[in-house]
Parts: C-alpha cells; sequence; structure tokens
C-alpha cells in the first residue's frame, strides 16, 4: 500500500498541472506545427505547454510525467544541449485527413522518434502514447 501512494500523489499531481491549462499558448492549426510546439516544449524542459498540445488522456499523461521525471534527472549540461537542439522533420506523414505521423530527431542526441498528431475540435495534438507503442 504505500507504494501505491506516491503513485497516486503523482498522478493527481500531473493531472493538476496538466488541468490547468489556462494559457496563452495558440491553437496548432497544422499537424507540423502541433508536433513542432510539443517536441521543443519537451526538448526545453516545458512539461506544462507540452502538455497543452497533447491529447489529455491518462495514458498521455502518465508517458508525459515519465519523460519529465527522466528529464528532471538529467545533468544541467544535457539539459542545456537539448533546450539548444533543433528539431529535424524526416518525414511528414499523412495517414488521413486528421491524423499525421512526423518521424523526427533533434540536433544533439539525433535519435530518430516519432509522434502522432491527431485534429480534434480544430485544434492539432500529439497522441503521445503513439510514441511509446506504435499503435495507430
Amino acid at each position: 500500500m504505500k507504494t501505491i501512494k506516491p503513485f497516486l500523489v503523482a498522478i493527481v499531481f500531473v493531472v493538476l498541472l496538466f488541468a490547468c491549462n489556462t494559457s496563452n499558448y495558440p491553437a496548432a492549426t497544422t499537424a507540423l506545427e502541433g508536433g513542432r510546439e510539443f517536441i521543443d516544449a519537451c526538448l526545453k524542459g516545458d512539461f506544462k505547454k507540452a502538455a497543452f498540445y497533447m491529447i489529455d488522456d491518462s495514458v498521455n499523461n502518465k508517458d508525459l510525467l515519465k519523460i519529465k521525471r527522466d528529464y528532471d534527472f538529467k545533468p544541467a549540461d544535457d539539459k542545456h544541449n537539448y533546450a539548444g537542439a533543433s528539431i529535424i522533420i524526416n518525414s511528414d506523414e499523412t495517414i488521413n485527413d486528421s491524423t499525421h505521423i512526423i518521424n523526427y530527431a533533434n540536433s544533439y542526441d539525433k535519435m530518430a522518434r516519432k509522434v502522432k498528431v491527431i485534429k480534434r475540435n480544430e485544434k492539432w495534438l500529439v497522441d503521445f502514447k503513439y510514441t511509446f507503442d506504435g499503435n495507430l
């Protein structure tokens, strides 16, 4: 029971943090813009902004919390290098009129990654869980 309590506290914290999405961020009007804003926010460690450009569901929030925790433990030098990295778009694959898969890397670690961006209510949002499970 003791191991469950910190996990629940962390989940509640993330939900509250990301529920406060009353921000001044402009809605993404293209898939590429939504993906780029999300990726850039993650590189800079701005996870509140990343959450704004992400579909708000429990799996996505849990995955973003994991990335935030990993980021928090990185050395300051790595954080600085990620924050200054450029986004390299390898491809933007249109699946249909409301779904894109963006294959990208950053100029710091150069690892290829993918995000799925979905149009919902006239906004383009990242479905972050796709990055980990790859299912459309």
